[in-house]
Order: structure tokens, then sequence, then C-alpha cells
């Protein structure tokens, strides 16, 4: 699917700009559409679990760790394997991470380190399906992935961020989506500290040297860029408890008062939605934290953090938007994992989306409606300077960002018209049915698209492939007039975008007749560029609309001929 997808993109961008006859130009669009994944996927293993022991000190920035993986190998003969872990190097500024050494069970293994990849060799060759041990023993300063510094306050704290592939800077993994795992941590750090992590807290102890030790371990597999650490100063508040699991506030002890205020009752509010809407919760509890250095929120596994300059201690609905968004990806993004970042709208256009969906659930249609006009405007915005910009495309972190705005608003008003095209019923119950059966695993647009078909009926391969895999956006240009012999409306309406993209769509045109507060419906397929058409009416309208109900991406002018 990567290659198709990008010999598609490349196609239509070299089709497109060599009308414009600048040859060179063409080329360069073509090249930079085909960013395949760089990572180096090794589907003959599979990690299982990750368990990670690690000394923190307030005398320096340096970790002192050992990491514990187990591995189930899918195929026989295999003598090494691959993991990321960002080595020292001179021109880092002394930051990355130096292995000691590596054990297989009790056993000493070799292995190399450079380029930024651990490779481990195996003592003897395995058998299709067997789980091997491997213990490995490092130290350094990260250069990112687990940010180490003064908070707000001025506080020391330790705050991860390994989106998209920052985990590698501190933790030996398999630092790509499609690998999913369960984990641990163990923690030392000065007493003084309290520690955050995925999962349940399974042991917090006090040891010589005022130091403690806490043990956080998930028993449900996730991708290592959703393994979260904070370490600072905490007060922690527990909210009470969602189908049996804990809902929890972390915020610095400083800030008790406020920080505790801000997630008021959004957080039972949205579990409750979307494990109705969607599907059950998947993991042991949830934790609200306060951290820096994270700009926004970030939606690591049962465990979110969310920017400390967000906390204002009074009824904040940009705050409460950032919360629901951040626990909509605990259903998408966390517990349905896109398989390679070209799919990265699975993750961020749904919990955009489903945001949307909650605020129409919470606070009703209009504020929906709203949400949707505002995204349409970023839409758009973006569009202007990226015009040939597609959804779903060859995507990596390894070279620059995975998302846009596009992949957020876009992608939301994708599931906003896939919802209409569908009917609410059926669109809710191929969304569960994705849901259940992908959840704790990874799904590809394909996949959604299959779940999708199945609860509508429908074929939705020219939709998927017009709204996802291709780019554009629809702009329109109409003109009314009404001919009171023949009593018609006629509607010329033009497709103006100059992006060379010609789309084919339903659109909805509402007649307001004198008297009446809502408009006659009337349903026009435009798929050319220009056409005109009729539409019956008794007496000429007061006014013509273009998508009363909200339901099309799209910009237009609509004006009556006098």
């Amino acid at each position: 699917m990567q290659k198709n997808n990008t010999q598609s993109n490349c196609l239509t961008s070299f089709l497109f700009c060599n009308k414009k006859g600048n040859l060179l130009f063409c080329l360069l669009a073509c090249f930079l559409f085909a960013r395949a994944d760089k990572y180096p996927k090794n589907t003959d293993i599979d990690v299982r679990h990750y368990a990670f022991k690690i000394l923190l000190s307030d005398n320096n920035n340096e970790i002192s760790a050992s990491a514990t993986i187990r591995i189930l190998f899918l195929k026989a003969g295999i003598n090494n394997f691959r993991l990321d872990l960002v080595n020292l190097k001179d021109s880092l500024k002394g930051k990355g991470m130096i292995v000691e050494s590596v054990e297989e069970g009790k056993s000493k293994t070799s292995f190399t380190h450079q380029n930024n990849a651990l490779i481990v060799s195996l003592t003897s060759p395995v058998t299709k399906d067997e789980e091997r041990e491997f213990t490995l023993q490092y130290h350094g300063i990260p250069l990112a992935g687990l940010l180490i510094g003064p908070d707000k306050n001025g506080d020391r704290g330790f705050f991860s961020m390994n989106w998209p592939n920052q985990a590698r800077n501190w933790l030996p993994s398999v630092d790509n989506p499609y690998d999913k795992a369960t984990s641990e941590f163990m923690i030392t750090a000065p007493a003084y500290y309290q520690v955050i992590s995925n999962g349940l807290k399974i042991e917090e102890t006090d040891l010589k040297d005022n130091q403690r030790l806490t043990h956080w371990k998930q028993s449900v597999p996730v991708s290592v860029w959703l393994f979260v650490l904070g370490v600072a100063k905490y007060s922690v508040k527990y909210e009470g408890e969602f189908m049996g699991k804990s809902i929890q506030t972390w915020v610095y002890a400083k800030e008790r008062e406020a920080g505790f205020y801000d997630f008021g009752d959004m957080t039972q509010k949205s579990l409750r939605f979307f494990s109705q809407y969607v599907g059950p919760y998947a993991y042991e509890k949830l934790a609200n934290i306060e951290a820096a250095h994270v700009g926004g929120g970030m939606e690591s596994s049962s465990a979110i953090l969310y920017d400390e300059k967000l906390y204002k201690g009074t009824a904040n609905r940009g705050m409460n938007n950032i919360v629901v968004h951040e626990i909509a990806h605990q259903w998408f993004g966390n517990a349905v994992t896109e398989s390679s970042w070209d799919d990265v709208w699975l993750s961020e256009g749904f919990a955009t989306y489903f945001t949307l969906l909650f605020n129409e659930h919470n606070y009703g249609r209009e504020d929906f409606v709203s949400g949707l006009l505002e995204a349409k405007k970023r839409v758009f915005d973006f569009y202007k300077k990226n015009p040939s910009y597609a959804i779903v495309f060859d995507n990596t972190a390894e070279i620059k960002d995975v998302t846009t705005s596009q992949t957020y608003q876009k992608g939301a008003w994708i599931l906003h018209m896939l919802r209409n095209l569908m009917g609410d019923e059926a669109f809710q119950k191929g969304i569960q049915s994705y849901y259940h059966r992908y959840m704790n695993a990874n799904a590809t647009t394909t996949d959604f698209r299959n779940e999708m078909e199945k609860a509508s009926g429908k074929d939705l391969k020219p939709f998927f492939a017009q709204w996802l895999y291709k780019g554009g956006n629809i702009i329109l240009k109409a003109k009314w007039s009404y001919d009171a012999v023949s009593k018609m409306v006629n509607i010329d309406l033009a497709q103006i975008q100059n992006d060379g993209f010609v789309f084919d769509t339903p659109i909805e045109i509402g007649v307001y007749q004198e008297g009446k507060i809502l408009p006659i419906l009337q349903t026009i397929q435009l798929n050319v560029l220009q056409k005109r058409f009729s539409i019956p009416a008794n007496a000429k309208p007061d006014k013509l609309s273009i998508d009363p109900r909200t339901i099309l991406l799209a910009q237009w002018e609509l004006e009556e001929e006098k």
C-alpha cells in the first residue's frame, strides 16, 4: 500500500505541476511525496514486554538504567535483532546512551551500538514462536524523550515526551507504532518526589539514603511512544472510579487547588460518553498529570500529560477541550493504533472528531457546528499553502513531523462527512465494530474502511479515495435565478479550485420560502467543473443556501442573478 500511495501522489503532483511548465518543480514535488517510511521494521520479532529499572538523581542529568525485554521470535533461524537507542556522540554535546552489557537469560552476548541502532546477537539460533529474555545495562544523559529540568515554579522534574519517535533517546525499544508491548517502570529517585507512570502502582518502598523505589506496571500492550514517566513534587487527588478503575489528578504541590479545579467532572463525563459510543476503556486507571515541556497534551496510555501553562484554576473551555481530546485518544491512537505513520489520521483525526461529538452530546448541536466551522477555517488556511496535501500518504517520523493541521481538522471533517453518508446508526455501528476488532492492536485506513463498509452495506472506496488519498479542497461559485414561466430555480454551479482536482460529491441546496423557517432541502450531484441544475419551485424563493446542515467540507460564493 505504501508504494502505491507514493506513486499515486507523485503522479498527481507531476501531472498537475507539469501543466505549469516547470519540470524541475514537478520532479521536486514528486520527490517530496516519496517519503516512504524509513523505519527498518522487523516483523519477524514481536516485543512482548519491557521492564525498565531507572535511577534518577538530582546531582546530574544522567540516568543509570537496565531494561529487561522479552521477545517472541516469529521465524526460525534468527541470529540477531535490532533495537532503537540513541548512542553517545560528540556532536550531541555529551548526550546519548552508553550500553555496558547485554545478557540473554544469564549469559552475556555480543552487541554493536552505532548510528542509534543496538544490534544484539543471540547465543544460539531461535526456533519459530520461541520467547527469549534479554537484559541491557546502560547509562547516559537523554538528548530528548526524557526531559529533565525546572518546571514553571523553578522546581526540578523529570517528564517523558516520546512522541513520535523520541523514546529511543532513553529507552532501548522498537520505537515505531507497529509494535505493541506491556511494560513496567521501576524508578528509584529522591524520596521527596512522587512518580507516575502507565498502569497500576504495585510497589512504593522507602530505601536508604532518602531514596524511594516506585514500581508501576501496565498489563495492556501499547506502542512505546505511549510510555510515560512523570517525576515531580506532586499533590495527588483520587477523583473516584469509572467502571472500577481509578481516576486521578496529579498537579504540582505548589498549585494544588487550581490544578485540581481544572479537571472538574470532565474526565468522568468523557469516559462515560466514549465507553457508551465506542466501547470499553482499555486501561487500568486514568491519571491527568501536570508536566513541563509538553506543549498542549500528551495522550500516554492511562496517564495523560498536560502542559503546565494550561492550568488556570477557573472554568476553562479550552482546557476542557484538550482534556476530552486526550481522553478520546485512549480509544483512538492508544487502544487502536495506526500500523504506520501513513495512517496517523486514525489517531489525530479521530480524537479531534470525537471531541466534537462529545461537545455535541454535552453542549448541544450549535456548539458542535461551531466547532466544525472553526475546523473548516483551519483546513482552508492550511490549504492555501499546501493545495495538494493528502491525508494518507507515505509518511515517516524518521525525517520530520508526522502531523499537520490537516491530519487533525480535515481528518475530523472526513469522519463527519462519512457519518452523514452512512447515517448515524450505521456510523456508530461501524465505529464500535472497528474498535472491537482492533482494540489493543494496530489498524490501517483500509481496515477502518472495511469495517465501515460492513456496517453500512455501501462501497466506500470512492469516498476514501477522493478524501483521504488525494489532496485538494472544494471551492464553489454559484449563481441562481428563478424562471416564473417554467417554475424552476436554475443554478449554475462551478468548482473553481485551481489545485488540479475535480470532486464528485453531493451538494445540498436549501430553498427558503416565505414564512418558513426551515429550508426545503434539494441534493444535487456535482461531478464536473461546471454544470447547470434546475429545481422545481411554485414561487420564487426568498433565498438559497449551500450546505445548510453543515455536512460538506467546502467553501463557496452564492449570489442571485438579477
